[in-house]
């Protein structure tokens, strides 16, 4: 069966990573900055009309949460590796003379005991000043990076981002919106998930969102003493699932027929592009993409049956992701489990494109955007 690409694939936001150098037009830019428990991944881009133009980039796995599950702490190392990379960022920043950012740290300074120390150090060493931002803030920034995926027929929407270490999942009632506002009105919850009351538009209706402090790393950390590949995937996904018992939506019953789940994280695009079988990753074949369950489940079995050095070998996979794939695609199952669907939309885009799309709306920069 082909590879399917809904018709809002690569639309507004198009966070296209630079094939080289581009200069760009004079004009204010716009940086985003995420900073997760397994990576640093940073934007800067400018407005072009409804959508914006990526002029530089960077992405770094960090680590930062690695040992947090054990002592409730950053790690000395962890953190030395985290400034060196924002060390980085903040040359880029300069270089390209950026005065308008949010740059933004998540779970893993949320829970570590020493977060705002590590902020404070961070601001020290790097000038950056980074703000640690609630779940609720983060499954929104998620929610609406992914509105040019939903499609005109979709009525219920699942948006789910399995971070390192933690997944947000936001449950959306669209069925009060007219078919061909459905994504943007997906956009117009950048100002918050509480229905705006003076708005003209018609709403999407928020039903539940729920952040699990399950993520790729520290879901992985939790079963590291287990030994047998098999059982501790499986136990993994069985404890995510355990996890989701308060998330209203988990007990209803949905029906196929006007149902989307969209997933955004490096998990959901690696097993895209291992069933794209990809060696070298194409974010243009892989953003946008409409995976069955039947093709995911199929990736997810040679991975099982490729085990930790098959999959460290393994070029579709690639040497940052491999050590945190296992517990990423037990998280997805789960989530195929308890709602039974066709398909899945992958997209390649997340935190940093929320950013900056809620800083580019909140001036009025983009064509057709919301204040």
């Amino acid at each position: 069966m082909a590879p399917e690409r809904p018709t809002g694939a690569g639309a507004f936001p198009k966070p296209v990573e630079p094939s080289g150098t581009v200069k760009p037009d004079s004009g204010a830019l716009y940086a985003a900055l995420d900073l997760g428990t397994n990576s640093c991944r940073m934007l800067i881009a400018q407005p072009r009309g409804n959508q914006f133009q990526v002029v530089d980039s960077f992405s770094k796995s960090v680590q930062l949460g690695l040992g947090l599950e054990a002592s409730g702490r950053l790690s000395r190392a962890s953190m030395n590796r985290t400034v060196q990379a924002l060390r980085i960022c903040a040359g880029k920043l300069k270089k390209n003379n950026v005065r308008r950012m949010r740059l933004v740290a998540t779970e893993a300074c949320r829970r570590a005991t020493n977060g705002r120390e590590f902020m404070s150090l961070v601001r020290r060493e790097t000038g950056l000043k980074l703000e640690i931002i609630q779940p609720e803030e983060e499954a929104r920034l998620a929610v609406i990076s992914c509105a040019p995926l939903v499609g005109n027929r979709t009525e219920q929407l699942l948006v789910v981002d399995i971070g390192g270490g933690s997944t947000e999942l936001v449950w959306i009632d669209l069925t009060r919106v007219p078919r061909e506002e459905r994504p943007k009105a997906i956009m117009r919850l950048h100002s918050g998930f509480a229905p705006d009351k003076a708005s003209v538009f018609a709403a999407a209706r928020v039903v539940d969102w729920i952040s699990v402090p399950l993520g790729v790393a520290t879901l992985r950390d939790q079963f590291n003493d287990v030994k047998s590949d098999a059982a501790r995937f499986a136990l993994m996904s069985w404890f995510f699932e355990e996890n989701l018992s308060e998330f209203t939506p988990a007990s209803a019953t949905q029906d196929k027929e006007g149902f989307q789940i969209i997933g955004t994280s490096g998990t959901v695009t690696t097993v895209a592009a291992s069933h794209l079988g990809l060696k070298r990753y194409d974010r243009n074949r892989v953003d946008g993409l409409r995976m069955t369950s039947d093709q995911i489940d199929k990736v997810i079995r040679e991975y099982l049956t490729l085990g930790p050095e098959g999959r460290r070998v393994d070029p579709r996979i690639g040497r940052d992701r491999q050590a945190l794939i296992m517990s990423g695609a037990a998280i997805l199952q789960a989530l195929l489990r308890i709602w039974p669907t066709d398909r899945l939309s992958v997209a390649d885009r997340g935190l940093r494109e929320g950013l900056l799309y809620s800083q580019m709306s909140a001036d009025g920069v983009l064509r057709d955007g919301t204040r």
